[in-house]
């Protein structure tokens, strides 16, 4: 099984705040965790904090993989390099394709 890093939502309801945690894929958001490595709280000024460098570190080398926002989140405070994300469809989406059309009429 594969291991990810990733957030577990925690909380009160309109004031969330998640957890960094190491858990294998298939279990659900609230499934058994094997590690904690932080928190998140969108709404604090410091957003990433009591982050455990080390441990992260050591999972990434290990072979564990950051969800995509957690990629994002890490990339921005300095912990990984950050990568450009590539679209799947790099065309116009429908909305866009619509509103060329009828800008052209």
């Amino acid at each position: 099984m594969s291991v990810k890093i990733r957030l577990q939502r925690c909380g009160k309801k309109k004031n969330p705040q998640y957890r960094l945690v190491v858990m294998e894929e298939c279990n659900p958001r609230e499934g058994k965790v094997i590690e904690i490595l932080g928190h998140y709280v969108p709404q604090a000024e410091t957003v990433l904090s009591e982050l455990k460098e080390e441990r992260i570190k050591y999972w990434l080398q290990v072979g564990a993989q950051p969800t995509d926002v957690l990629r994002r989140l890490l990339g921005n405070a300095g912990h990984i390099e950050k990568t450009v994300k590539v679209p799947v469809n790099p065309g116009l989406s429908r909305k866009d394709k619509k509103a060329k059309e009828a800008a052209k009429k």
